[in-house]
């Protein structure tokens, strides 16, 4: 099935191009932009994009590797309070009168 017919890539193309990565480098983070740069294209109007989506996680290839699914919850604890103190407030002075 043809996903995008600005480049002409179909489903086989994307899977034949994330079973390539994987084998190549089984720590790889596969996306969209390596995909197009794998089969040596580039996205062209975007109408396709959830459709290449779709089809790349419904690839068993693509799973994020095991060693590197936490890094995601670490980033995002990380960054909750963003370096900033519980408060956002500036704190009101009491002044005796």
């Amino acid at each position: 099935m043809i996903i995008c017919h600005c480049t002409n890539i179909s489903d086989h193309d994307i899977r034949a191009a994330i079973d390539w990565m994987r084998t190549a480098d089984p720590q790889a983070i596969i996306t969209p932009g390596k995909i197009y740069h794998a089969l040596g294209k580039s996205a062209d109007c975007g109408g396709c994009m959830p459709l290449f989506l779709d089809t790349m996680r419904a690839d068993d290839n693509l799973k994020v590797p095991m060693q590197l699914r936490a890094l995601r919850t670490a980033v995002t604890q990380e960054s909750v309070n963003e370096g900033r103190s519980q408060s956002h407030r500036i704190p009101q002075q009491i002044t005796a009168a």
